[in-house]
């Protein structure tokens, strides 16, 4: 693959220097600095559209490097070499720094700011991308708009949006309960999430 154009370089580096939200997240129970964990670029075959990045996350720099990542590349039927690399996935989250912990230890929302800046501007820079995983109800509202309902029922309905669009649950651990109360999904949506995503990779 070529380098990116200079307009892409540009966005990314204006990315990773953003400090919008500084002081919201300074207030927050982890009194964090923000980090950006941009990963994408043109050209990829597969965008994953997430929430936020976790505490695990915004130390390592690197998303889905945590064991929500390793279940998400389970049901992707891929592996880390595969997910990381550049040309094949990105990775586009509703918002790119971890927004932070409540009082109570639970993950704070992504500020809508952040897709609101960014999200219009990147996907222009993307273009066309055969296939778009939305993982959780932020994502899905985002880019299905009032397609969009309750997680599992959007979950559910995954066959109005296959084979270009899948939703998806969050591959978060403390979803497990959700797995067995919906034995449908490993049964009947991975097979096929796992046959497209291979399908766009070998395309």
């Amino acid at each position: 693959m070529s380098d990116p154009c200079p307009a892409f370089s540009d966005l990314l580096a204006e990315l990773s220097d953003c400090r919008f939200c500084a002081d919201r997240f300074a207030a927050t129970a982890t009194a964090h600095a923000p980090r950006p964990v941009p990963w994408f670029r043109p050209g990829a075959r597969i965008l994953v559209a997430g929430q936020a990045p976790g505490m695990r996350v915004h130390k390592a720099g690197k998303p889905f490097f945590d064991p929500s990542g390793e279940r998400l590349r389970d049901w992707m039927g891929i592996d880390e070499g595969v997910f990381y690399d550049l040309s094949r996935v990105a990775v586009l989250p509703m918002a790119f720094c971890f927004p932070g912990y409540d009082a109570k230890g639970a993950d704070l929302p992504p500020p809508t700011l952040c897709a609101r800046t960014w999200h219009v501007r990147i996907m222009q820079e993307l273009g066309e991308i055969p296939l778009t995983i939305l993982i959780g109800g932020y994502a899905q509202r985002w880019h299905l708009g009032k397609r969009a309902g309750p997680v599992t029922a959007t979950v559910a309905a995954w066959r109005d949006h296959a084979p270009r669009v899948f939703p998806l649950p969050h591959p978060s651990w403390r979803n497990t309960a959700w797995l067995k109360k919906n034995p449908w999904f490993e049964a009947e949506l991975l097979p096929v999430l796992r046959a497209r995503v291979q399908e766009v990779l070998d395309d």
